[in-house]
């Protein structure tokens, strides 16, 4: 059996983090406060997430219906590949993602109905791949990995939990349950398995995540929301087999949606 989703989205974002000096959204009115709390002028700071200060406008939104494309039979197509044991077929619901969506309207309207499409087809290629087909909410092996970044003043780790990878898209580290839980109203820090018993806020943590990091480079490709999910991990090299596993549910699921996949695939 594979393990799915170690150490997600370390690379990417801790890199980011001892880049910065750390602030709490004190930051000069020329400045941002991005969503870690941290004081910039660029798309990291002032786009998605942005708290306070001259944040950039998101873009506008189509007329796509995503319920439209995320069918009962598209859903159900996933998650019936699993196994029927599997603790993520009683979680996991087309209901539960729908009613989470309701806080994220930008998700899939973002550009032309192909894009829209494109998008709904990389985000369910990265939650099958992270969860085995909606089988696992929690992390293989999570509970006995440390992801704890302590240089991360604005984000304390609570020594008895653990910020191992939950949710579809296997939320991870301190400095993600942080700062989703203070987005949609949870405490991510004291109290992080919320988002392995409450189905709407897991698929929300998935969304968030989605929406603060790959949604503002998908533009460049599919090999580009591999990236802002793995990184090195899997990126240049790291693991061209998960690589290629994102890839082929990817194609799969535009065939499925009636859109082409584009170009750049890989990362």
């Amino acid at each position: 059996m594979k393990t799915l989703g170690i150490i997600i989205f370390a690379g990417v974002l801790l890199a980011g983090i001892q880049n910065s000096a750390a602030q709490n959204c004190g930051c000069s009115p020329d400045l941002c406060c991005s969503r870690f709390g941290y004081c910039g002028s660029d798309e990291a700071y002032c786009g998605a997430g942005c708290q306070e200060g001259p944040c950039f406008s998101p873009p506008p939104t189509n007329d796509v219906d995503v319920a439209s494309i995320v069918t009962d039979a598209f859903f159900n197509g996933i998650i019936d590949q699993s196994d029927a044991g599997c603790e993520g077929r009683g979680f996991y619901s087309r209901a539960t993602f729908l009613e989470a969506l309701r806080n994220y309207p930008q998700f899939g309207r973002v550009g032309s109905e192909e894009d829209s499409r494109r998008e709904i087809a990389a985000f369910f290629a990265h939650v099958t791949h992270e969860t085995g087909h909606f089988c696992y909410i929690n992390e293989i092996n999570g509970p006995s990995r440390d992801y704890c970044d302590e240089n991360d003043t604005q984000n304390p780790c609570n020594p008895s939990k653990g910020y191992f990878g939950r949710g579809p898209i296997q939320l991870s580290w301190n400095f993600n349950y942080g700062p989703a839980g203070r987005s949609i109203g949870f405490d991510g820090l004291n109290n992080p398995e919320i988002v392995a018993t409450n189905p709407v806020i897991s698929f929300q943590t998935a969304l968030w995540y989605w929406m603060n990091n790959v949604q503002p480079v998908i533009g460049q490709g599919f090999g580009a929301t591999i990236r802002a999910i793995n990184g090195a991990l899997e990126c240049d090299g790291g693991n061209p087999d998960t690589v290629s596993a994102r890839v082929r549910y990817y194609t799969q699921y535009c065939n499925q949606l009636g859109v082409a996949p584009g170009d750049n695939l890989r990362c």
